[in-house]
């Protein structure tokens, strides 16, 4: 059967094949504009609109460490991010669905929550028969990659479903020296992590401008994760700079008055500011908050000059106008938010990430999004950008955000869901379920003797007042916890695996003298 006629057949519902001899001249060109407008289909040609795509992802990267941020440290450089956003959009609200790495990286891939996807700690792989959306890209005719950080599943560096071309490492990698799994060859690289990432990417981007054929690449950097470590040339650069303490770093009676037990509790866990501090015969692996916090700072820095490589890569081989590239972070972190060096819990600066979209001749340079996008609305939003219609296997919870990269106006979501599920690796920050609108949030903590918390982000953005005791709030909080738990429970949501523990436990608490007695 012709093109032609496969396409009268979708139009007009024929019982067989359509001879198109037999169409007038007007029916004819009609037809033609219709199906010019068509989204591509699995194993067919996508549509002369098709762009190309570059994902590019980092981990443990917080929301408004970047130099246009009004956030940022006062002297953090990063040159590449602000060009993204400058000539492109920054999506000012963005958020992770389960502030963790596994957890976030299965939503990225699979468009779905965590109680969907089911991969909900960072120690075991991916569940069988998980489908992830380059699967569908590839159906399509685009052609795929991956290279750098995997994350799901410490003891593998395999290729995984939905690639053409993977280079990765096995679980949190090395930020020198590192040994890839390329296309089943293993070869080990010098020098910094971040830097060899980017050459394999640009390498592979520079042999696509002799292609007709679109491509999607997703660049997964180990950086700026623990420990914090930029590349020789940048170690140092910020050396004396003051560091800003937040706020909710305070070791106070007043800090921690209206919180959850556990917040306070958790300072002395090895997420906590206080288990990092406590004396030089504790061997703790974080002595410094100081120098934690500058090393961090270099670490982002080392990973925007590499963004910067890929970016002068894209340029340089003529595929700036024709490629879309996203930038975001895995999930949030805390530096001294409410005593904290971690994520995984349900406050702002965990759970809030960077997201950028750049995208020549597609966006308005500029823009600004205000609207809640989160980590799962990247999958639709891809295929979409291809014209790839999504099929009933793939089973988003997430929805494209693309219209609003083209500054059009749609129906958005005006709240969501946050889910972590307690790890007995790393047993101080409890089972999580929360529900965030654009002003309040309300938490939900499961299996530990707490009270629950609510914030009204308006005017405590800094979440340091728990208003879940307020009785003026009462009714309000109620109706949030019933539409979360309601929520979950239609997704089937509060069913959730409990996994036999496995790998390291880090469990110590320092013996501080409590805040509470």
């Amino acid at each position: 059967m012709s093109v032609v006629s496969r396409i009268l057949r979708v139009a007009f519902g024929a019982a067989r094949p359509v001879s198109h001899p037999s169409v007038g001249k007007l029916l004819w060109v009609a037809v033609l504009v219709w199906a010019a407008g068509l989204p591509g289909r699995a194993g067919e040609h996508l549509s002369a609109k098709a762009r190309n795509v570059v994902l590019i992802l980092s981990d443990d990267h917080r929301y408004d460490f970047m130099g246009f941020h009004p956030g940022a440290p006062a002297f953090l450089e990063t040159p590449n991010l602000d060009r993204m956003a400058r000539e492109g959009a920054h999506m000012a609200n963005a958020f992770v669905t389960t502030s963790l790495c596994s957890p976030s990286r299965a939503s990225i891939l699979t468009g779905q929550y965590m109680h969907r996807h089911r991969v909900v700690d960072n120690q075991r792989p991916v569940p069988a028969g998980t489908v992830f959306f380059p699967e569908r890209l590839q159906q399509a005719g685009v052609r795929t990659a991956f290279i750098g950080k995997w994350h799901m599943g410490h003891d593998s560096d395999e290729s995984q479903r939905g690639f053409d071309h993977w280079a990765s490492f096995r679980g949190q990698g090395d930020y020198f020296d590192q040994e890839l799994n390329i296309n089943g060859e293993h070869r080990r690289f010098r020098g910094y992590n971040s830097d060899t990432l980017s050459d394999l990417a640009c390498e592979w981007l520079g042999e696509r401008k002799q292609e007709d054929r679109p491509f999607f690449l997703y660049l997964s950097y180990k950086a700026p994760h623990y420990p914090f470590t930029p590349a020789p040339r940048h170690a140092g650069r910020y050396a004396g700079q003051m560091v800003p303490y937040p706020e909710t770093m305070a070791r106070t009676e007043r800090n921690y008055r209206t919180q959850p037990r556990w917040v306070a509790e958790r300072r002395n866990s090895i997420h906590g500011v206080d288990h990092m501090e406590t004396g030089r015969y504790d061997g703790d692996p974080v002595p410094d908050f100081e120098a934690l916090f500058r090393g961090y700072c270099e670490a982002v820095h080392s990973l925007d000059e590499n963004i910067g490589r890929v970016l002068r890569t894209l340029e340089d081989s003529g595929l700036k106008d024709s490629t879309l590239v996203f930038y975001l972070g895995d999930n949030g972190f805390h530096l001294g938010e409410h005593g904290f060096y971690d994520k995984r819990d349900a406050f702002e600066t965990s759970m809030r990430i960077p997201l950028l979209a750049w995208g020549p001749g597609l966006i308005k340079p500029g823009t600004r999004i205000e609207s809640m996008v989160l980590n799962l609305d990247l999958p639709p939003t891809i295929l979409d950008v291809f014209g790839v219609p999504s099929d009933r296997a793939d089973r988003f919870d997430g929805r494209s955000f693309l219209p609003l990269l083209r500054g059009r106006q749609i129906p958005w979501r005006d709240h969501f869901v946050y889910e972590y599920q307690w790890e007995w690796n790393f047993p101080a920050t409890p089972t999580q379920y929360a529900i965030r609108t654009e002003r309040y949030k309300y938490v939900h903590y499961q299996g530990v003797w707490d009270i629950d918390s609510f914030h009204d982000l308006a005017t405590d953005p800094a979440e340091r007042h728990n208003l879940i005791a307020v009785p003026a709030f009462q009714a309000q909080i109620a109706e949030l916890r019933e539409r979360l738990f309601q929520e979950l429970e239609d997704r089937n949501g509060l069913v959730l695996p409990v996994r036999p523990p496995r790998g390291e436990r880090l469990d110590q608490r320092k013996l501080i003298e409590p805040l509470f007695r």
